[in-house]
């Protein structure tokens, strides 16, 4: 790889991180594992870098991310207990915060008990903002299915016991 590519990649994964992070976060449940994902994605996108079209590089790494998340899950295939919060933000929670978190964790917690799909399907569309039309693409499956995926996933998180208080999820009025 070229210098200047391997300064492009560079500029891509700086700017990408935040965003793939939180996505990665949503998707697993786990931050430490949403980093390990992401860096494990960028690794193999690095390795395809020079062939990626320039105008499908957001489309292949988030591609690239929920198939490596899929994998991930089908490789453990053990369900494993989440964190109500991560440690280091506990000590510093203030009047409101700790609320936030309570509600990120409960979201969290609920986005787990999801099918993989379900949960990416959610992910995508409330959290990233993609439209069901790049959800599939994604995906790679039907805009049915995606509308299929986001019926039930959403209809489940409505009658998981996290929600009895009321938790909004962001977007859910589409």
């Amino acid at each position: 790889m070229t210098h200047e590519s391997q300064g492009d990649f560079a500029e891509f994964a700086a700017a990408a991180w935040p965003r793939l992070v939180r996505t990665a976060h949503m998707l697993t449940g786990d931050f430490h594992e949403a980093e390990d994902l992401v860096q494990t994605t960028l690794a193999k996108v690095y390795a395809r870098w020079r062939r990626i079209p320039r105008d499908d590089i957001d489309v292949y790494v988030r591609r690239a991310l929920v198939n490596n998340n899929l994998s991930r899950i089908r490789k453990k295939r053990v369900a494993h207990l989440l964190m109500p919060f991560l440690p280091e933000t506990e000590h510093r929670t203030h009047s409101g915060h700790a609320e936030a978190i309570g509600h990120r964790a409960a979201l969290i917690q609920a986005l787990s008990a999801l099918p993989a799909r379900q949960r990416t399907v959610l992910v995508l569309r409330y959290f990233d903002d993609l439209s069901d039309p790049d959800i599939a693409a994604a995906l790679n499956c039907s805009l049915g299915t995606v509308k299929t995926h986001a019926r039930r996933g959403l209809a489940a998180l409505r009658a998981h016991p996290n929600f009895a208080t009321a938790l909004s999820i962001p977007g859910a009025h589409r």
